[in-house]
């Protein structure tokens, strides 16, 4: 089970952006808490408190246990606005995880098995599809990450979500895609451009008129094998070269 990390928030008077803008001026990022059974709360948190752990990385796939004045409630991010200049945090939002609760989440991918890949060890390179996965996961359950294994993968080999085992309970979020790609062994960039030549000049070959057979070679093509073209304006073969040159005699 993921570690549960703790989280102080005050109570949060008012809304709008007149009740926001003195939040933080105050050292304090406004945030809502909302879903499940009760209704939304508006609180705010230390900025640096927030700051420090967006800074750890997978902020929004950990688990906080908030405590509001004394009220603890366990709870997910859902959403961070950042602000497009200083990109420091300006809002969050949390989503209530009681007992029993399932969350729709994206969990990072990782990969193992890279020493045990031929098609690496060929020079393959891995060609990551996915990043992450969408998951349905209780809230008792969320993986901190998925870990695929490269091991017996050839070139052109792919690695399936079918062949990641998920924690009990957790299943894959439904898409138009029966078996999730997560990553393939592609070829390398030499190999591939080798491939493309070979492919083009087959296709060049293919597409060449056909010579047909007996058929006369065009006005100064060699007639026969390694023989140079004829000159444009040169007599053909036992003919004279010049006006008025006669032919010699022939021997008898």
């Amino acid at each position: 089970m993921r570690q549960i990390e703790q989280l102080a928030a005050e109570p949060r008077q008012g809304t709008g952006k007149g009740h926001a803008f003195r939040a933080r001026e105050k050292g304090f990022i406004p945030a809502v808490i909302y879903g499940g059974e009760g209704e939304p709360a508006n609180v705010q948190l230390p900025r640096r408190d927030l700051e420090r752990l967006i800074e750890k990385g997978s902020f929004l796939t950990t688990l906080f246990m908030l405590d509001v004045a004394g009220q603890k409630t366990r709870v997910i991010p859902r959403e961070v606005q950042l602000d497009p200049v200083s990109d420091r945090p300006v809002h969050a939002d949390f989503l209530r995880l009681p007992e029993g609760a399932s969350v729709r989440i994206a969990i990072p991918v990782r990969f193992r098995g890279q020493e045990n890949s031929p098609g690496l060890k060929r020079g393959g390179v891995l060609n990551i599809v996915r990043h992450e996965v969408e998951l349905i996961c209780p809230a008792e359950n969320i993986p901190e990450y998925l870990e695929g294994d490269l091991s017996g993968l050839e070139i052109h080999g792919t690695l399936h979500i079918s062949t990641i085992r998920l924690p009990e309970g957790v299943k894959v979020a439904k898409t138009r895609e029966t078996d999730l790609t997560i990553a393939s062994i592609v070829a390398p960039t030499s190999v591939i451009e080798e491939q493309r030549a070979a492919a083009a000049a087959a296709a060049a070959a293919a597409a060449a008129p056909p010579v047909e057979e007996g058929a006369e070679p065009a006005e100064g093509a060699p007639t026969e094998p390694g023989a140079a073209p004829a000159a444009p304006g040169a007599a053909p073969a036992g003919q004279p070269t010049s006006p008025g040159a006669t032919k010699a005699p022939e021997k008898k």
